[in-house]
């Protein structure tokens, strides 16, 4: 799945005609709470005209009030049901909310899930109920039916090292996954420059491990469909030189080559 994050000044059409020329079988679509529906008709015209699953991506709700908080998150979802939707990526509650007012979010999201058909995963996210692997472990551990979209960057982040010392978090992560979001980070920030570039491959191959893990799962449940989004994003994400503003690698270079080394390393999941 392509992110349109870090594109959106580029039309619907001409944004999915460059997807389906790179090679990416959908786009992962951040969409605010206060979109126009008048955007959500044309992106999911110009899905269905280039032949392009979607995953709507939730990430806008930031009040500290947990009841608006609440309702503006159950709005969201409603709002994205008319659409169709191969699986929603969530960005879920708020990491000084109580574990209580969290599981309400997720009990919502698991509703939803069960009357519209469509799997909600709670994304591992800074600011995020998941922001950390060891708090995320707690809400694994005491909500079975939780599933996550791994985003393993944000733990390498805020842990401040590769993970070494949580082998029990990172495995009930692993089997909890339903959708990766294949962006790398390092213990001093969320994303890495250049994939590609030597310098980052030691932090490239952590995640690769982790990645390798899912897949490995997955075979083994014969499933028939895993969902992975390179997801290196622009500025802030993406560092700027300092006075020329001009970005130190280019942002669809690095998730297109994310993708294809991806797929190249995946593709014999199914046989």
């Amino acid at each position: 799945m392509c992110p349109r994050w870090g594109c959106e000044q580029i039309s619907w059409d001409l944004f999915c005609r460059k997807v389906k020329d790179a090679g990416y079988d959908g786009v992962e679509y951040a969409i605010p709470n206060d979109v126009a529906l008048q955007e959500l008709d044309e992106a999911w015209n110009s899905f269905e005209k280039h032949g392009l699953a979607a995953i709507p991506q939730h990430y806008g709700t930031y009040d500290a009030d947990f009841a608006k908080h609440f309702d503006r998150y159950a709005g969201w979802l409603e709002m994205v049901k008319p659409y169709k939707a191969l699986k929603i990526d969530s960005q879920t509650g708020k990491d000084y909310f109580t574990f209580e007012q969290n599981k309400k979010l997720i009990e919502h999201a698991a509703g939803y899930s069960k009357l519209n058909g469509v799997q909600v995963l709670h994304e591992t996210h800074r600011n995020k109920f998941t922001f950390a692997a060891h708090i995320t472990f707690d809400y694994l551990s005491r909500i079975p039916e939780l599933r996550i979209t791994l985003d393993a960057s944000h733990w390498v982040n805020v842990a401040e090292s590769f993970l070494e010392d949580q082998p029990d978090a990172m495995a009930l992560a692993i089997k909890r996954t339903e959708h990766i979001h294949a962006r790398v980070g390092y213990p001093e920030g969320p994303q890495v420059p250049d994939p590609a570039a030597p310098e980052w491959q030691e932090a490239l191959q952590h995640h690769l491990s982790w990645w390798d893990k899912v897949i490995e799962r997955k075979r083994s449940e014969a499933a028939t469909l895993v969902t992975i989004t390179p997801e290196f994003g622009p500025y802030p994400y993406m560092v700027h030189l300092p006075y020329t503003q001009q970005p130190i690698s280019d942002q669809w270079a690095n998730n297109v080559y994310m993708m294809n080394l991806l797929k190249a390393r995946y593709a014999n999941l199914l046989k």
